[in-house]
């Protein structure tokens, strides 16, 4: 990591606030769009006030959302375990990933 982007001097100390900015964006990108849609539907009469709270899943529903779960956990854990220098995280992973495609 070079020094410009070390703010911790502790290279794990850098990832667990990486991971927490990461989380933070997320949550508030989220919440914003969730009660923007939710004000919207109850605006239009598709939905009435606590109608989503309300909401109970079927299997199929509760899949996707299990799913789309792990797939938020896996791009938390990326933080954590990406390997290169901070001004160009995932670099490593990237190029893994686009050899494989070319390949």
């Amino acid at each position: 990591m070079t020094e410009e982007f070390d703010y911790f001097r502790d290279r794990n100390t850098g990832k667990l606030f990486d991971l927490l900015l990461q989380v933070s964006t997320e949550l508030h990108v989220t919440t914003q769009r969730l009660h923007a849609m939710e004000a919207l539907l109850v605006r239009h009469g598709v939905l009435t006030g606590g109608e989503l709270d309300a909401l109970r899943p079927t299997e199929d529903e509760q899949r996707v959302l299990d799913g789309r779960r792990e797939a938020a956990l896996a791009r938390l854990m990326r933080v954590i375990t990406e390997t290169g220098p901070a001004e160009r995280p995932l670099r490593d992973q990237w190029e893994s990933t686009l050899g494989k495609r070319a390949g």
